[in-house]
């Protein structure tokens, strides 16, 4: 396994491996791996083969956070992730120390931004979120080459708009979306469930019942649907109810569009972003 550091340096040994007929996987995270980000390492390696290249990219990216969110606390342990890597077979660490050369001087002026995608949910809650996102992908996809690039569907937003972002662009790779991966209880597993202090954990599977419990009433309601303010409205109390939880949204919309609905029925998407004290997590489901 190897470890890259440059932009330029990944671009070549991505055009070398493809000259070489070799077929790249890319595995964008932030770091603090977790099973759920193993799970699309080995996603990754089912798709190129025993012969293709997984790249795994670690980069805290700090165009993604607002100045009032947590990217300094953002946990961090490349040890550990590279210990993980290797045993998982990745073939490249990317971890550049900056993406952004120059953005403290002013001479970093160019993002990428989708307009459509990203104007609910996590857009409103985090207005300049996106255009990090849909920015550091897009370099992380020039310095890699990949043939396919792997995402986890519990961003759900994020996917979509990564995905359009590639058609709209004209990326030449493809995108899979891999399903979440989940503790045993449901709760989702993401980095920042570090933070939660043991009342918190127990309390946080509200995200995972919440989505359980609206799958029930709209399969209960059959085809007429559930009314889109009656599920808000259940949703809401069932956060409420539990102390260390503040609701940010709860959000049902059409799966592709991501166009918010009037009556929830079988196929609508669902997703949440709840506060445990100032750690907030997000899930996400089908109907």
């Amino acid at each position: 396994m190897r470890v890259v550091k440059s932009p330029k340096a990944l671009q070549r040994l991505a055009t070398q491996a493809r000259q070489a007929g070799r077929r790249i996987g890319l595995v964008p995270t932030m770091g603090y791996l977790h099973a759920g980000h193993l799970s699309l390492v080995h996603e990754a390696r089912r798709r190129v083969g025993a012969d293709g290249l997984v790249v795994v990219s670690i980069y805290v990216n700090p165009t993604q956070f607002a100045p009032t969110e947590d990217l300094a606390r953002y946990p961090r342990d490349f040890r550990r992730d590279s210990a993980l890597c290797r045993e998982a077979g990745v073939d490249v660490i990317f971890a550049p120390t900056d993406l952004y050369g120059g953005r403290a001087t002013g001479r970093y002026s160019t993002y990428v931004v989708e307009e459509q995608l990203t104007a609910g949910m996590e857009g409103a809650s985090r207005p300049t979120h996106f255009r990090g996102v849909t920015t550091v992908v897009a370099k992380l996809f020039n310095c890699a080459l990949p043939d396919i690039a792997v995402f986890g569907a519990k961003d759900w937003q994020q996917a979509a708009v990564v995905q359009r972002m590639v058609e709209n662009l004209d990326f030449p790779l493809k995108l899979i979306i891999a399903p979440t991966h989940r503790e045993s209880d449901g709760l989702a597993l993401s980095s920042r469930n570090k933070f939660l202090d043991p009342q918190q954990r127990a309390q946080a599977t509200v995200l995972w019942r919440a989505q359980k419990l609206a799958q029930a009433r709209v399969r209960q309601a059959g085809r007429g649907g559930v009314p889109v303010a009656e599920l808000k409205a259940f949703i809401a109390a069932l956060v409420a109810a539990e102390s260390a939880a503040r609701l940010d949204y709860a959000e049902f919309f059409d799966p592709k569009s991501l166009v918010p609905v009037e009556t929830v029925v079988k196929g609508v998407h669902f997703a949440l972003a709840v506060f445990f004290g100032s750690t907030r997590l997000i899930d996400n489901g089908r109907m």
